[in-house]
């Protein structure tokens, strides 16, 4: 794998690098987050290891860069901070993946590897594709294993969203932002009723469902391990 390293502890950084390279893998390593952000943004990676805590631009708005930019190569984010409201922070920013230091490199390698083994969404002009469903943007169509489904804007508007994140948790307040604009109180559950909806015709005919609700963090679409 091409690997992008961001970490700025320089004892952390070589000791990660090495055993990269020792597995196989090409790495490139940056000690901040401004020249993270050139690498990243200069050419494509097969995944990214960022710390969370970086000098001038911090790994979480990195992060954020990266995804306002179509940079989806998985991240796996490496934290002194182990609380569930800064991995939750983490994932919400974009990481695929959470890492408490102090960490063994084997974890860090396994974790990567099943990272990269992730089925992407795959992006065809205006198609989204994630396991069985394909929905088409430029169309407003959506297919579940070859079946035609009927959606309600909001509702198409909602799995596109969840579609363009695979595996990614989405909260509540991520999605009024993104589908209804910030145009209704945050304590609305605008957001359940129209999931409610969305997976009863998604799952109408069969038994799994691809939406799973992450209890107390929001909803994402699930990936084939």
């Amino acid at each position: 794998m091409q690997v992008l390293l961001v970490e700025d502890d320089g004892e952390t950084r070589d000791f990660i690098a090495r055993g990269l390279r020792e597995a196989g893998h090409q790495v490139t390593a940056c000690a901040t987050g401004q020249s993270g952000l050139i690498e990243a943004t200069g050419r494509d990676f097969d995944a990214i290891v960022l710390d969370r805590m970086l000098p001038g631009i911090d790994g979480l708005a990195l992060l954020r860069m990266l995804r306002a930019g179509g940079r989806n190569a998985p991240v796996l984010m490496l934290t002194a901070l182990g609380s569930i409201a800064d991995r939750v922070e983490g994932l919400e920013s974009g990481a695929d993946d959470y890492l408490v230091k102090p960490f063994a490199f084997s974890e860090l390698a396994a974790r990567l590897q099943a990272l990269t083994r992730r089925p992407a969404v795959r992006v065809e002009t205006h198609r989204l594709v994630v396991g069985d469903l394909v929905v088409d943007e430029l169309r407003r169509s959506v297919e579940r294993a070859g079946q035609r489904i009927v959606l309600q804007p909001r509702e198409f508007s909602l799995l596109a969203e969840l579609m363009r994140n695979p595996g990614r948790i989405m909260t509540r307040t991520m999605l009024l932002e993104r589908v209804w604009d910030f145009d209704f109180d945050p304590k609305t559950n605008i957001v359940e009723t129209h999931l409610s909806r969305l997976r009863a015709k998604l799952n109408d005919g069969f038994e799994h469902d691809p939406i799973e609700t992450v209890r107390g963090a929001g909803y994402r679409l699930r990936v084939a391990d």
